[in-house]
């Protein structure tokens, strides 16, 4: 079975070195490194967090501002690419520059969304589980089944009991995890879900943080902070970056990264 880990995150970002200054400020993300183009890559000892100086060289699909793909380190790149041509014959595989600032190759989801493959874990010397850190990455798509399959097929995700649950609601919520991160997809056309937000792609992000009361007065006196509703399983609160995209924070909660295994920063 070939595995692989979420371990990156990019943003297209009009401002990334403000951008990259208020995430630092709030999560203590620190700085791997920056671009002549003005690309800034920062971590949490596990993820590679890069914001895209928006810019036409770039040449995206879509070119958003704001949360826009993700990446996994994967164990084998050869098998993950044959695996690829094989399950989605019609799927494109493009060469990245590598380095901190993207992978080794992209390919594509069944609904046009980039991934970013590495075998070196996205420039990270090293692999650090620490406080706060990204748990959760949500997506909207108009097919949450089939980017589950996506994950699970190509990287060895796992559904997991939360999504067991909403297929037996006969909702089409799915979850996955790689052991290390909670993965939800949800569906882009969901208007009678308390707090869902029509956002193609990546949605949102969450963090887990030990000290939440003290950093939610913090980010209050720069943005406005929100509680999650009650129904939802995952996270207490949501707060929105600069450029408007949002990130939950959970310190009870948590989220579930495995089948039966859930994290939490209590």
């Amino acid at each position: 079975m070939t595995t692989g880990r979420l371990r990156y995150l990019a943003y297209l970002s009009e401002d990334p070195d403000m951008m990259a200054g208020f995430y630092a400020r709030h999560l203590e993300l620190e700085e791997l490194g920056r671009s002549n183009a003005g690309d800034v890559s920062l971590t949490d000892g596990f993820y590679n967090i890069t914001f895209l100086k928006a810019r036409e060289g770039l040449g995206e699909l879509d070119s958003s501002i704001g949360l826009h793909h993700v990446g996994l380190e994967v164990d084998d790149l050869d098998r993950v690419i044959t695996k690829y041509r094989d399950r989605y014959p019609r799927g494109e595989v493009v060469e990245e520059e590598g380095g901190i600032h993207a992978g080794e190759v992209r390919i594509f989801d069944p609904e046009a969304r980039v991934v970013s493959l590495s075998s070196s874990g996205f420039g990270l010397k090293k692999e650090e589980r620490r406080l706060p850190r990204i748990a959760h990455i949500a997506f909207n798509a108009l097919d949450p089944t089939a980017i589950l399959e996506f994950y699970s097929e190509l990287f060895g995700f796992r559904e997991l009991d939360t999504s067991f649950e909403r297929r037996q609601q006969n909702r089409k919520n799915r979850f996955a995890g790689d052991g290390f991160t909670n993965l939800a997809i949800h569906p882009f056309f969901n208007p009678t879900l308390e707090g869902h937000e029509q956002r193609f792609g990546v949605n949102h992000i969450g963090f887990l943080v030990s000290d939440i009361e003290n950093r939610l007065e913090n980010f209050a006196k720069e943005i406005p902070t929100a509680p999650r509703p009650s129904t939802r399983p995952y996270a207490e609160y949501r707060v929105r970056d600069p450029e408007q995209n949002g990130v939950d924070l959970s310190k009870t909660k948590g989220w579930e990264i495995d089948l039966g295994k859930w994290e939490t920063a209590a």
